[in-house]
C-alpha cells in the first residue's frame, strides 16, 4: 500500500503512555496522552485510556507496544516502530478508505488487533490469551473477544480482509456471508487507485479458474443465497474465490461501491442483494450473465 497522510495517535508503552504524531514513518514521543482526534463515536479518550490500563495487565511479556488507532487499538510483539507503522500505514489507511466508500458507523465497542510478529507467537498467544488454537494460518476476527488475531508475519493482506468484518457489522449487520467474504477478501491484496480503495487479482484466482473448467460453480443467486452453514461448509473455499471475483468484477465496471449502497437501502426486500445486482448490472438473464463472467475469470492472470 502507499504512503498516505499523517496522522496523530497514542502510542502506549510499557513504562507508560506518551503521545506520539507520525510524519511518515517517524515519530517523536510528547509528555501527554492524548488519542486521536478521530476517535470511534460514543468512545473518548478516557475510553481508551482505561482499556489500555486492563490491556498491558494481560500481556503475555514486555515485548508487546500497544498502539491506539481508533476504533482500534493496535498490539503487536514484533519491533515497536513495525507495530506503529502497521497501525498508521495499514489499520488506519484501511479504516479511512472503508468509510471514504462504503461506511458510515465505527465498530461501537474498542476492538483490539493483536499482531504476532511469527506463526509460533500466533499460536501460543492465541491459545495463552483466548484459549483457542487458531483455525488458520493468517488470522481471523472474533466478536466474543472483540479482536483481530493476527499472524502479522504472513503479511498485511489477511489483516485488511478481516478489518472488513466489524464495520460490516456494525453498519450493515444483515449482510449475506457472500457479500461479507467477498468484500473482505476482495482487499486481501490491496491498494489505492484515483484516490480509492482498490483490490488487485490474488491467490485465490486459480482455484477459482479451476472450478469454473470442472464446472464446479454454483449459480449466483444460489451462492447469494447460502446462509453461513452452507457458505462456510465443504466449498468454503470456492465460495470465497467466486464471492471475491464477484466483487471484483464490480469493481472494474466501477459498480461495486453503487451496489453496495443500493443493497444495502434496499435489503429488506432483496436479503440477498439478487435483485439488485440485476438492476445494478441491467441484466435479465443472469444465467447468461454468469457465462460472461466465467470468460472475464478465465481471462485473468495472478500478479
Amino acid at each position: 500500500m502507499h504512503r498516505r497522510t499523517a496522522t496523530i495517535c497514542l502510542v502506549v508503552a510499557l513504562s507508560g503512555l506518551s503521545c506520539t504524531s507520525t510524519p511518515a514513518e517517524r515519530r517523536k514521543p510528547s509528555s501527554t496522552a492524548t488519542a486521536s482526534a478521530n476517535v470511534a463515536r460514543n468512545l473518548t479518550a478516557s475510553d481508551f485510556n482505561a482499556h489500555v490500563a486492563e490491556l498491558k495487565k494481560r500481556l503475555p511479556s514486555k515485548d508487546f507496544t500497544i498502539v491506539v488507532q481508533p476504533p482500534f487499538v493496535v498490539i503487536g510483539d514484533g519491533p515497536a516502530e513495525e507495530v506503529r507503522r502497521r497501525a498508521d500505514d495499514t489499520v488506519k489507511w484501511t479504516v479511512d478508505k472503508l468509510k471514504q466508500d462504503y461506511f458510515t458507523e465505527d465498530p461501537k465497542e474498542i476492538l483490539d488487533i493483536w499482531l504476532f510478529k511469527d506463526a509460533e507467537s500466533y499460536a501460543n498467544n492465541a491459545q495463552l490469551l483466548f484459549n483457542a488454537l487458531p483455525a488458520t494460518p493468517y488470522g481471523y476476527y472474533s466478536p466474543k473477544d472483540k479482536a483481530l488475531i493476527m499472524n502479522i508475519g504472513t503479511g498485511g493482506g489477511t489483516l485488511v480482509h478481516e478489518i472488513v468484518h466489524p464495520f460490516m457489522e456494525a453498519n450493515f449487520p444483515a449482510c449475506p456471508p457472500w457479500l461479507n467474504e467477498g468484500m473482505g477478501s476482495l482487499y486481501e491484496h490491496v491498494g489505492e487507485e484515483n484516490g480509492h480503495i482498490y483490490g488487485y487479482v490474488n491467490w485465490r484466482l486459480p482455484g477459482l479458474q479451476k472450478a469454473i473448467r470442472a464446472g464446479n460453480l454454483t449459480s449466483f443467486e444460489k451462492l447469494m443465497a447460502l446462509d453461513a452453514n452452507a457458505f462456510y461448509g465443504d466449498h468454503s473455499g470456492v465460495n470465497y474465490a467466486q464471492s471475491r471475483y464477484l466483487c471484483y468484477y464490480l469493481q472494474q465496471k466501477g459498480l461495486l461501491v453503487k451496489f453496495y449502497k443500493d443493497f444495502h437501502a434496499q435489503q429488506k426486500t432483496d436479503p440477498t442483494g439478487f435483485q439488485t445486482l440485476k438492476r445494478t448490472l441491467g441484466e435479465s438473464d443472469m444465467i447468461d450473465f454468469q457465462r460472461r463472467w466465467e470468460k472475464f475469470v478465465l481471462a485473468l492472470r495472478q500478479q
